[in-house]
């Protein structure tokens, strides 16, 4: 009836040039519609169905809503052919057109999902807002056969993910380095133990330093215990050679045995000449000269 009240016109508009009509085609239909109760949009869907299928076309027992779904297919021939072939329906097992069925056909999302897909669509567009997809998700994820199915990969990126904030981290970082297997994997890992054990120096600088600030005495013992680490290994090396320089007497050693002990101890005179300097003159660094001849380079 509406497609009678109001028949499609050719190009040009609602109301092409040239015509006498009374009322234009967005005047008409709200009256129409306003008449019998309905909306709109209600009546524009009838009219544009009607086109779409004209009576000869129009297949008997099946639904106004299959038609009017079905109308968005482009081309005339596949329209037609498309109504004819009516899909399986599982519930009644029999061939037989269902608003679902006709949106299937057009690539539309059903109403009622049945396939893996259709459900995981169906999922998506429920949790577009992110405070219903994290209570989804936290549900989800405590059921044991749903994590299961989960990958290494996918599982990686989830904790990635939740584990952005630091304190999260944090957390997360303890509780795991508390499972004897995964530390000791971790820790196979050069990158990952030289990042475990800096911090743990730095953690160990602080904490001396801490103590140094609550209790002064502290920097007093370790004055000594830093002095005779100094004091300690210089006595050392004089008393080594003490024992040893008197032994050589008689051994015979080759021109390159000699060489090697002259550039030791060029080595040994140039890190004295540094520690002496450091005690004089405050000068702690090296220079790149000073750095090589310690090497041996």
């Amino acid at each position: 009836m509406a497609l009678e009240i109001e028949p499609m016109r050719s190009v040009g508009g609602s109301m092409p040039n040239g015509t006498d009509d009374l009322f234009t085609v967005t005047e008409s239909l709200p009256l129409f519609a306003d008449d019998i109760g309905v909306e709109r949009r209600t009546v524009e869907d009838w009219r544009y169905t009607a086109n779409r299928w004209p009576e000869g076309r129009r297949k008997e027992g099946v639904s106004f809503t299959v038609h009017r779904i079905l109308a968005s297919v482009a081309d005339e021939d596949e329209r037609w052919a498309a109504i004819e072939d009516a899909p399986f329906n599982p519930r009644t097992g029999a061939r037989q057109w269902t608003p679902d069925g006709a949106k299937r056909v057009v690539g539309q999302r059903v109403d009622r999902p049945v396939t893996v897909d259709e459900k995981v669509q169906a999922v998506a567009d429920l949790t577009r807002d992110d405070e219903v997809a994290a209570q989804v998700a936290t549900d989800l994820l405590k059921r044991p056969a749903v994590t299961e199915h989960v990958t290494p990969a996918e599982r990686v990126r989830v904790v990635t993910e939740l584990t952005r904030d630091d304190s999260v981290a944090q957390q997360v970082t303890t509780d795991l380095l508390r499972r004897p297997a995964v530390a000791r994997t971790a820790m196979r890992d050069d990158t990952t133990r030289m990042l475990v054990n800096r911090p743990q120096f730095d953690n160990s600088h602080e904490t001396r330093d801490r103590i140094r600030e609550r209790t002064p005495s502290v920097r007093a013992i370790e004055h000594t215990i830093e002095y005779l680490d100094l004091v300690g290994p210089c006595h050392g090396f004089v008393a080594t050679l003490g024992r040893l320089v008197p032994q050589l007497r008689g051994q015979e050693f080759t021109e390159d045995e000699r060489e090697t002990v002259r550039r030791q101890i060029g080595r040994v005179r140039a890190a004295a000449d540094w520690l002496e300097g450091a005690l004089d003159n405050g000068e702690f660094t090296l220079d790149e000269q000073l750095v090589q001849l310690l090497k041996g380079e």
